[in-house]
């Protein structure tokens, strides 16, 4: 890259998880089209860690250091001012190469708050036409109306035979819940409901399927990072982003450290960040958020929008304990890759809606104990994300703002006195060998001792989303429905930072849905 010519190109792309990738495979199957792609991390593919499905559990805890960014947010006042890693994947594939692999589309009624706010192109009838086309389905659900069968994103619904463990919780929880058992939570019309199949980004073999592996794969790319057969691809690993560079308010490239070198690349259409968590920070420190924290720290504004870093929205993580029947474990080596114990969508208890998602629970085993992860999938409490110097290479302060509406804590409450405490009565019912251990029957029905548990136990949920909404400026939006960037010209945002409604499962989904969408439209 000696000279501005070949360092030129129709588009920069910052990022290769899932909305990033598909963005770089997609605009490079017109093979006059050329595409740079910038990844801070390295392409870790191959490391069995990041391969194997069998680590996902256990990724953040045993890897951290290697294929993580590594942050902390700000003390959490809701939850005894303890603080959390603010982080998510450092390697190609972005966080789809260390999430938990599951697949969740976000349902019909949250794609229709997205239709009303943006318009026909993000419906939910759009959005399966565009699953299907990301999909390589592979399960026990057969319906060419749902799910697609020759995309490159393989999906595997685990386990083929449910072992007695998954079965009597999910029999439980029909029992407690009063839902039936359904086969398939994507499916628009069964979104409520417990199951044993969960859906996986994962290969047939067990293997993980991130959004590298399905789109930059060697037949798209080779191992230095360039297209194959004539398309016009490079993706630069080890590379981080410092800021977009403008003419006046038109974005004309990146600036980006390489080798220790600062390097700048030139975009003739457009520059697209699809940096996850960090495009907040990076579009900040390019001059465009709040014009205040901006000045504060020496940054030039390029476009004053004080809705840059707000609205930053997490789902809600606690735990609840089970001892387990002994003869039962052994089974759970049929599919080692299936990773969860049966689960459920259903409805938030405080809404009074019995048709929309509101509360995720995840069986999983662990330590000789069954734990059910529960994630409140509508909390009310925003964070937000704040420029604290001109440094790109610090890690941005990040406010999560856990619990800071009481309605979260509330409906937490909930969940643990209705939906676990009765699964836990009817599970003990079916094999008295289960027994609720943490938190004890007991302690749900002492309303502090809950709210203790609650708050000491709380976890971190790596769904951060919707710090730089797609909305109308005026409705506290960053980019419109397109991804462009409010203010300023050919700079767009797309990744799962742009959601604009909270989405009623993992993000990983909506993220794909996202990049697939704008890709579309940017080649029509």
């Amino acid at each position: 890259m000696k000279n501005r010519s070949s360092n030129t190109f129709d588009y920069i792309i910052v990022g290769t998880g899932p909305a990033g990738a598909v963005l770089a495979k997609t605009l490079t199957d017109d093979k006059k089209t050329s595409v740079l792609v910038l990844e801070a991390g390295e392409n870790n593919d191959k490391d069995k860690p990041i391969s194997d499905s069998r680590f996902a559990p256990e990724l953040e805890e045993q890897f951290f250091a290697k294929y993580f960014w590594q942050g902390e947010g700000v003390p959490q006042p809701g939850v005894d001012n303890r603080t959390f890693e603010w982080t998510t994947g450092r390697l190609s594939g972005g966080g789809s190469s260390i999430n938990g692999e599951q697949y969740v589309r976000p349902t019909p009624s949250v794609l229709r708050d997205w239709e009303m706010l943006l318009g026909p192109m993000w419906s939910p009838e759009q959005a399966i036409q565009a699953f299907k086309q990301l999909e390589n389905f592979h399960g026990k659900t057969k319906s060419p109306e749902v799910h697609g069968y020759n995309g490159r994103l393989n999906i595997r619904q685990a386990p083929l035979n449910p072992p007695k463990m998954t079965k009597k919780l999910v029999s439980a929880m029909e029992q407690a819940t009063g839902f039936n058992k359904i086969l398939d939570y994507n499916d628009p019309l069964t979104p409520i409901g417990p199951f044993t199949r969960w859906q996986l980004f994962q290969k047939n073999n067990g293997q993980r399927e991130s959004s590298s592996t399905a789109f930059l794969s060697s037949d798209i790319m080779n191992p230095d990072g360039f297209g194959v057969n004539g398309r016009k691809l490079q993706v630069l690993y080890k590379t981080t982003a410092l800021r977009i560079l403008f003419d006046g308010r038109t974005a004309i490239g990146m600036e980006f450290l390489m080798e220790g070198k600062k390097i700048r690349a030139f975009a003739r259409k457009k520059v697209i960040i699809s940096a996850g968590i960090n495009s907040a920070q990076l579009l900040m420190l390019s001059g465009i958020g709040p014009a205040n924290d901006l000045t504060n720290v020496g940054i030039p504004v390029v476009f004053d929008n004080p809705n840059v870093g707000e609205f930053l929205t997490n789902h809600t993580l606690n735990t609840a304990t089970f001892t387990v029947n002994k003869r039962d474990i052994s089974e759970l080596q049929n599919d080692p890759f299936s990773l969860y114990t049966g689960g459920a969508f259903l409805p938030n208890p405080l809404s009074g809606n019995n048709d929309r998602r509101g509360v995720q629970l995840i069986g999983i085993f662990s330590e000789e104990n069954l734990n059910i992860a529960i994630l409140f999938l509508q909390p009310r409490s925003r964070g937000r994300i704040e420029i604290q110097n001109n440094d790109p290479l610090k890690i941005v302060l990040a406010d999560e703002g856990f619990l800071d509406n009481e309605y979260d804590l509330e409906a937490i409450k909930t969940i643990y006195k209705t939906y676990i405490k009765d699964i836990a009565e009817r599970l003990s019912s079916i094999d008295p060998n289960y027994k609720l251990i943490n938190p004890t029957p007991e302690m749900i029905e002492n309303d502090d001792e809950l709210e203790d548990f609650i708050k000491e136990n709380f976890g971190h949920n790596h769904h951060q989303q919707s710090s730089l909404r797609m909305a109308p400026l005026h409705q506290g939006g960053v980019v419109d429905r397109f991804g462009n960037v409010h203010g300023v010209n050919k700079l767009i945002v797309a990744d799962a930072s742009i959601i604009p409604f909270t989405v009623d499962g993992n993000t990983s989904a909506a993220a794909y849905l996202i990049g697939y969408t704008i890709a579309q439209h940017l080649i029509q």
